[in-house]
C-alpha cells in the first residue's frame, strides 16, 4: 500500500476499524439475498421470499437513519451492540421458524426487527471524517478506499450467501451474514480511541439531518442511483436467461462491480480538481451517458464490456457525494447524514428492481434497460436542479470548533508531506 493510501493509515487504529467495517458490512449484500434463497429453498415460495425481502428493505430504510441518529447522540460503543443484538436474534428466530414451519406472520415480524441493522459503512466513514478533518485530500482518499471496500462486499457477499444456502443448508447464508455483523460490531465498538465523540446535548440534535440544506438533493440523487443499480441487476439476469446463459449473469454483474472497484482505487490516488459540486454533476452526467450502450448491445459479452465502463462512473460519484455529505451536515449529525444516502440507495434499488421486472414481463429484457437509463437521467436532473443547495452550512464550521478532537488531525503538515 503506497502513496496516499499509506498516508490515510498513518493514524493509529485506522487499519483496525477499517477491517472491522469490512467484516460488519458483509450483511449489506448477504442478508436480503440470503433470506430470499433460504425461503425459496426451504419453502419453495418465491412470492413469500420477495415479500420478506421488500419488508426488510423498507424496515431498514425507516430504522437505519434513526439508529445512526442515536449513534451521533450517544456514541457507537453504546448504541451499536444492543441494536446489533436485536438483528442477530431476529435472524436466528427467522431461521428456526423456517426450519420448524412456524406461521408466516412470524417471518415478517423477524425481518421488521432485522431492519435495525446499523450502517457500518456510515460508522467507518464517520471515523475517517473525525481523524482526517481539515485534510480534504486524505479524506478523499479514505472515502475512495471505503468505496472499494463496498464493491468487495457486493462481489463476495452474494456468492457466499447463495453458495452456502444452496450447497449446505438453507439457513446458512443469513446466519453467516449476522455472524459477520456481530463480529464486525464487537470489533468496532471495542475501538474507543478512534470513535467520534457523541453530541448528546448538541443544540441541533433535535432536527433530522435530512432537513439540512442540500441533504434532500443528495438523498434524491441516491434514490435515482439506487434505481439504476436495482434495475441493472434484474435486467441483466433476465437478459442472460433470454439468451440461454442465466448462470453467466453473475459474471456480467461482477464486471459492473469490478469497473467501480478499479475506478475507486484510481480516483483515490488522484488530486481532486475543480469544485466538489462540479465533480458531482460531472459524475452523475457520465453515469447517465454510460447507460446508453446497454440499450444497444445484443449479446452478453458486449453487455459485460458496457457495464464495466458504466461501473467506472460509480465509485468517483459516490466518493464525491460522501464528501458533500460531510460538508452539508454538522459534525453532530454526520453519521445520520451518511446513512440517509444508503437509505436513498436502498429505496431506489427496490423501486428500480420492481419497475424493471414489470417491463421485462411486458417487453423483454433489452427494452427494460430503459429503466436504469431513465433513472440515471432523473438523478442528473435532481443534481443539476438542486446544485445551488449543495453549499456548506454555517453550523458545519461551528461543529468543527466544538472542542472534540482526537489530538492533532492526521491531516496536518506531516501527513501532507507523506503524501507528497
Amino acid at each position: 500500500m503506497t502513496g496516499p493510501y499509506r498516508a490515510i493509515f498513518v493514524a493509529p487504529g485506522t487499519r483496525a476499524f477499517s477491517a472491522a467495517g469490512l467484516i460488519g458490512r458483509m450483511p449489506l449484500s448477504m442478508l436480503s439475498i440470503g433470506i430470499v434463497t433460504m425461503i425459496s429453498e426451504g419453502t419453495g415460495e418465491y412470492g413469500l421470499a420477495g415479500a420478506l425481502s421488500a419488508v426488510l428493505a423498507l424496515s431498514g430504510a425507516v430504522c437505519g437513519p434513526q439508529v445512526s441518529r442515536l449513534v451521533d447522540r450517544y456514541g457507537q460503543r453504546r448504541v451499536l451492540p444492543p441494536v446489533c443484538a436485536v438483528t442477530v436474534a431476529a435472524i436466528a428466530f427467522l431461521a428456526v421458524g423456517v426450519r420448524a414451519g412456524a406461521p408466516r406472520w412470524t417471518y415478517f415480524v423477524c425481518v421488521l426487527c432485522a431492519g435495525l441493522t446499523p450502517s457500518l459503512g456510515a460508522m467507518v466513514r464517520a471515523r475517517w471524517a473525525e481523524i482526517h478533518r481539515g485534510a480534504p485530500g486524505l479524506l478523499h482518499t479514505a472515502y475512495s478506499f471505503e468505496s472499494v471496500v463496498d464493491e468487495i462486499v457486493f462481489i463476495l457477499g452474494p456468492i457466499l450467501a447463495i453458495g452456502l444456502s444452496t450447497g449446505w443448508f438453507p439457513e446458512a447464508g443469513p446466519l453467516l451474514a449476522v455472524a459477520f455483523l456481530g463480529t464486525g460490531v464487537l470489533l468496532l465498538a471495542g475501538q474507543r480511541s478512534t470513535e467520534p465523540p457523541p453530541h448528546p446535548r448538541d443544540r441541533l440534535s433535535g432536527r433530522s439531518a435530512l432537513r439540512e440544506p442540500g441533504m434532500g438533493v443528495l438523498a434524491g440523487v441516491f434514490v435515482g442511483t439506487g434505481a439504476v443499480f436495482g434495475a441493472v441487476e434484474v435486467v441483466t439476469v433476465a437478459f442472460a436467461e433470454e439468451r440461454g446463459h442465466k448462470a453467466l449473469a453473475s459474471v456480467v454483474l461482477a464486471t459492473y462491480a469490478l469497473g467501480s472497484c478499479l475506478a475507486g482505487l484510481v480516483f483515490g490516488l488522484l488530486t481532486p480538481r475543480g469544485t466538489a459540486n462540479g465533480r458531482f454533476l460531472l459524475g452523475t452526467a457520465l453515469m447517465a451517458v454510460s447507460m446508453i450502450p446497454p440499450l444497444l448491445v445484443g449479446n452478453l459479452w458486449l453487455l459485460a464490456v458496457a457495464l464495466f465502463f458504466s461501473g467506472m462512473t460509480i465509485a468517483p460519484t459516490m466518493v464525491t457525494a460522501m464528501g458533500l455529505v460531510e460538508r452539508q451536515v454538522p459534525q453532530a449529525k454526520l453519521t445520520e447524514g451518511m446513512t440517509w444516502t444508503s437509505t436513498g440507495l436502498t429505496a431506489g434499488i427496490a423501486a428500480g428492481a420492481g419497475l424493471a421486472g414489470r417491463l421485462i414481463d411486458e417487453f423483454g429484457a433489452r427494452a427494460a434497460f430503459a429503466v436504469p437509463a431513465a433513472a440515471a437521467v432523473i438523478a442528473v436532473a435532481v443534481a443539476f436542479l438542486g446544485n445551488r443547495r449543495l453549499g456548506p452550512v454555517p453550523q458545519r464550521e461551528e461543529a468543527r470548533d466544538d472542542g472534540h478532537h482526537l489530538g492533532e488531525p492526521y491531516g496536518g503538515q506531516a501527513a501532507r508531506k507523506d503524501v507528497a
